[in-house]
């Protein structure tokens, strides 16, 4: 239970340091877990409306990504004023 607590703490940080680094965005490492958990639970939530079904975990990493990426693009419109 604690070894897949740990693991999807470090993809959740993985995902969330791609993500940033796509949409250029300076974040700390707590706010990349967080962004990597929220791309990936929201990737889950939009690939099961659109049935999208995982193959593999490269395709789950890339709709988490994508997500974590639409995350931050929210935010920015949001929070920055559209900068």
């Amino acid at each position: 239970m604690l070894v897949k607590l740990l693991v999807s703490v470090v993809i959740g940080a993985i995902i969330g340091l791609i993500a940033s680094m796509i949409m250029r965005f300076k974040n700390s490492v707590l706010g990349n877990i967080i962004l990597g958990i929220l791309g990936s639970a929201l990737g889950g939530f939009l690939g099961g409306l659109l049935n999208i079904e995982p193959t593999s975990w490269i395709v789950s990493m890339i709709l988490a990504i994508a997500c974590s990426c639409l995350l931050l693009w929210l935010y920015k419109k949001v929070f920055k004023g559209g900068r």
